[in-house]
C-alpha cells in the first residue's frame, strides 16, 4: 500500500522514521511519500520536503515567515492528491497537518493522526473539526483518552515513543572520559530551534559561576556548528555534546530544560529538573490569554500536579534557575522529584507505541 507522511519537526522526523519501520514490518511492499528529515529518509521512499524549511515557533514568527507556510501547504496538497495513497498519516505539527487533513478528507482520502494536536491547551472546540476530518487518532499522553471522551470522540491510547526510544538506548561507557567529564554534571537542554536557543541559552549559562564543584554540559543540536554555540559559552566549567542527549542524560545529576519534549524524556531517565521557557513578549502575550492549563511541562501536565518548577518569562533567570537547581542536587526536593518520576514511568505505560499504531492502521485499512 502507499503511505503519505508528514511531519513538520525534528521530533516528529523520529516518530515518523520508527511508524514506518513499524509499517513496514506489517506490510513488506510499503511504498512511502514524506514531508520529513533525515531520519524518515533513512527509512527509504521520497523525502519531498525537509522539515527544517518547516518549523516556525511561536504566534509572532508564524506571522513573519506566514507566505512560505502557506506555500509550504499548498505545495504538500497537490503532492498529496497526485500521489494519491491508501492513507495519509499526520504526525503532530496540528497548525499545518489539520489544514491538510481537511483537505484530504475533502478529496476522499483515508486519514490517520499520530500524535494527537494539544486541543485540550486550548480552544477545545477544534475537537469537533478533529471528529469531522480525521479517520482514526493515536494519542501518546494517558490524559488524552478521557478528554477526548468528554467530546464524544473514541480515540487509541497507543503508548509514548520516547518509552521506545529509551529502551533501545545503549549507555556508552566511555562517555564520560571521552569528553573528560569527572564532576558532577549539570545538563543544559536549550532546545533544537535557533529561536529558542537564544533565547534560553545566556539565561541558562548565567548561573554556571554558582556552580564551581559542577560541571555543566550543553546538548546541541546537530544541525548548528559548534561556532553557533561558542558565541554564549564564556566559562570553563561548560562542555558541549553535539547530537547525544541520551548519553548525557544519563549521566547527568541534574538539568536545566527548555519546555517541550525533553522535559519529559529528562523525567523517565530520572534526572530532577528546572523547567524554563522565554517567547517573544508578544507570543507570549497571546498565549496567555487563550492557553487553558495550569502548567506548561509535560511532566506536570501529565501527573496533573506541580511534580518540576517552571520558570516562565520574568521568572526565567539567573536567581530562580540558580536557587531551584542547587534544592535539585541535595536533599528532599530532589528525592521528592525522583519518587515522582517513578510514579510518572507508572502511567507512562511500556515501549511499542509504534508498532501499537502500525498495527492499529492496518486494522483500519483492512476494515477491521
Amino acid at each position: 500500500m502507499k503511505y503519505y507522511l508528514v511531519a513538520g519537526e525534528a521530533s516528529g522526523d523520529l516518530h515518523g522514521a520508527n511508524l514506518m519501520k513499524a509499517i513496514k514490518a506489517e506490510d513488506e511492499s510499503a511504498d512511502f511519500r514524506y514531508y520529513g528529515g533525515d531520519k524518515m529518509q533513512a527509512e527509504g521512499g521520497e523525502l519531498k520536503k525537509h522539515y527544517s524549511e518547516m518549523a516556525f515557533m511561536g504566534f509572532t514568527e508564524v506571522l513573519l515567515n506566514i507566505r512560505t507556510i502557506f506555500k509550504n501547504m499548498k505545495a504538500c496538497k497537490a503532492d498529496v492528491l497526485a500521489y494519491h495513497p491508501d492513507v495519509l498519516i499526520l504526525i503532530d505539527f496540528p497548525g499545518f497537518n489539520l489544514k491538510i487533513a481537511e483537505f484530504a478528507k475533502a478529496n476522499g482520502l483515508k486519514v490517520c493522526y499520530y500524535i494527537s494536536p494539544k486541543v485540550w491547551a486550548w480552544n477545545q472546540k477544534r475537537v469537533l473539526k478533529i471528529k469531522r476530518i480525521v479517520d482514526k487518532l493515536f494519542c501518546i499522553l494517558p490524559f488524552e483518552v478521557d478528554f477526548y471522551k468528554t467530546w464524544g470522540m473514541e480515540v487509541d491510547y497507543v503508548g509514548n515513543p520516547l518509552l521506545d526510544e529509551i529502551a533501545q538506548f545503549v549507555p556508552d561507557l566511555d562517555f564520560r572520559s571521552k569528553y573528560q567529564l569527572d564532576k558532577d554534571i549539570i545538563a543544559l537542554l536549550p532546545g533544537s530551534r535557533k529561536q529558542e536557543i537564544e533565547r534560553l541559552l545566556p539565561d541558562m549559562l548565567s548561573v554556571t559561576a554558582d556552580f564551581p564543584e559542577q560541571q555543566f554540559v550543553v546538548a546541541a543540536a546537530p544541525s548548528f556548528e559548534e561556532a553557533y554555540y561558542r558565541q554564549f559559552i564564556n566559562a570553563a566549567n561548560v562542555t558541549l555534546v553535539f547530537g547525544q542527549t541520551y548519553q548525557l542524560l544519563h549521566v547527568a545529576k541534574a538539568a536545566v530544560v527548555a519546555s517541550g519534549t525533553a522535559t519529559l524524556e529528562t523525567a523517565l531517565f530520572h534526572v530532577p529538573q528546572v523547567v524554563v521557557y522565554r517567547g517573544g513578549a508578544i507570543s507570549v502575550a497571546i498565549a496567555r490569554m487563550l492557553v487553558k492549563i495550569r502548567f506548561i511541562s509535560l511532566v506536570n501536565l501529565i501527573m496533573d500536579r506541580k511534580v518540576v518548577t517552571e520558570l516562565i518569562q520574568e521568572d526565567c533567570n539567573t536567581l530562580q534557575i540558580s536557587t531551584n537547581l542547587k534544592n535539585l542536587l541535595e536533599g528532599a526536593e530532589r528525592g521528592q522529584m525522583l519518587q515522582d518520576y517513578a510514579e510518572l514511568s507508572g502511567k507512562m505505560g511500556t515501549a511499542g507505541a509504534s508498532e501499537r499504531t502500525a498495527k492499529l492502521i492496518m486494522r483500519f485499512l483492512k476494515g477491521l
